[in-house]
């Protein structure tokens, strides 16, 4: 072992990765506590409705707490350049917490539109639910009754989001600046949802319609929002605003361009779910657009065929992936991640922020674009 290695090995983590540390506690157990209190009042209405709170609790359980960690980084690194110097640390977390409701509403209802079978390693919401109206032994149809459920969740989730931001505890000045965030960032997803739908729909071809569905169904409410929402409730100026920008765009999109990597080429012992999902989805992803682009007749026939067939097996999709890899589809987009994350990196290392808060970033931006789940 090198001496540079071994140095590598002993040298104790930084303070910024350590504040990330705890970080994800801070909102795990913001979260365990909110939803605490929604099973104690459910169960007053009806035992039964603590399913609903457990089925939230398993989806927004899981991941790395990326979007409250820009969130909060967001805030430290600008508090002390606007009037939210003083909102409490505590409260802040809870706050930038909400945001893993935001997005366990959008896993519940993509998963419903796109027919998804697994999420992190258990059933997605709607095929659990129709799992329970079998064993149940419920009248009607019970994979309507998964996707009614599933609809609902998502909903409630979304409804928690809401009253965890207003019930944080920061000031109420720093909650009004933060609305204004807040209410783009949802509106942008539910949009981009919707031009993810359009899309697989035969909407939106090519490599760019695939860009602009990254940018607003995912990348923007994955970086560029959150990192806006900590700023805003820091009372942070223009300029910072602006940076957000400048980091979020970039750096979300080569986040969503990974996930859609891993949701192809990824090791599903590591990401939770099947290789096959997203092509027997038929996501229009850039790196099937791509393909698309460069192969000849035959291999889009064999996109057409294979792209989205439920009845397709496991050597059909090796068949695409092997497609993909020979269009240069993948490297072309693992090329477009590289540039985009450098971009963001270099955009972190300019921005008006604290030392801390840019170490930090920097961190989460390596981190976000190089997982493997």
């Amino acid at each position: 072992m090198t001496a540079g290695a071994q140095q590598r090995q002993t040298s104790p983590p930084s303070p910024a990765s350590a504040d990330v540390d705890r970080v994800r506690a801070a909102v795990s157990a913001a979260l365990t506590e909110f939803l605490d209190r929604q099973r104690t009042y459910l169960s007053g209405m009806d035992p039964i409705l603590t399913t609903l709170v457990d089925e939230v609790c398993a989806v927004a359980g899981g991941g790395k707490r990326l979007r409250p960690l820009f969130a909060y980084w967001g805030w430290r690194g600008a508090r002390d350049t606007g009037p939210g110097a003083g909102e409490d640390d505590a409260a802040v977390l809870r706050a930038v917490a909400a945001l893993e409701f935001v997005h366990a509403s959008a896993l519940v209802h993509d998963d419903v539109m796109d027919g998804a079978q697994t999420r992190r390693g258990r059933p997605a919401t709607h095929v659990g639910f129709a799992a329970r109206h079998a064993d149940g032994d419920l009248n009607g149809d019970g994979d309507l009754f998964g996707t009614g459920a599933a609809i609902l969740i998502g909903d409630l989730a979304l409804v928690w989001s809401d009253e965890m931001l207003r019930c944080s505890g920061i000031s109420e000045a720093a909650l009004s600046r933060a609305r204004a965030v807040w209410d783009t960032m949802r509106t942008e997803v539910t949009a981009g949802q919707y031009l993810d739908l359009l899309r697989a729909a035969g909407g939106l071809p090519g490599p760019e319609g695939a860009l602009k569905v990254a940018r607003y169904k995912s990348a923007g409410y994955t970086v560029q929002r959150p990192l806006q929402l900590g700023a805003a409730i820091a009372g942070a100026g223009p300029r910072v605003i602006e940076a957000c920008t400048e980091i979020g765009v970039p750096l979300g999109e080569a986040f969503q361009l990974r996930d859609d990597v891993l949701g192809v080429f990824g090791d599903p012992e590591v990401t939770g779910k099947s290789a096959d999902d997203d092509l027997r989805e038929g996501k229009q992803t850039l790196l099937v657009a791509l393909a698309e682009e460069a192969t000849d007749d035959a291999g889009r026939a064999l996109m057409g065929r294979l792209l989205g067939n439920s009845e397709a097996g496991t050597e059909d999709f090796d068949a695409l992936r092997a497609l993909i890899r020979r269009t240069g589809a993948r490297d072309l987009v693992e090329r477009r991640i590289t540039e985009q994350t450098e971009l963001a990196r270099r955009a972190i290392g300019e921005a008006p922020l604290s030392d801390d808060a840019r170490a930090a970033l920097d961190a989460l931006a390596v981190a976000a674009t190089t997982r493997t789940a």
